[in-house]
């Protein structure tokens, strides 16, 4: 009925119309490197708040 590109069609086209990445530059997606950040936190905490724990009984 109507032409439509295919999905990987799709996504080259957007891919070719990206700039191209900055050196250094880890992460291009916001939301990724607050998920990332935040799981360093929580992991991060969750150790400093054990090792406490196990200090106050032992």
């Amino acid at each position: 009925m109507f032409y439509r590109k295919s999905i990987e069609e799709r996504i080259a086209d957007r891919m070719a119309q990206r700039k191209p990445l900055e050196e250094g530059k880890t992460f291009e997606h916001g939301p990724a490197k607050f998920v990332f950040i935040s799981l360093i936190v929580a992991v991060v905490l969750m150790h400093v708040v054990g090792v406490a724990i196990v200090m106050k009984f032992t």
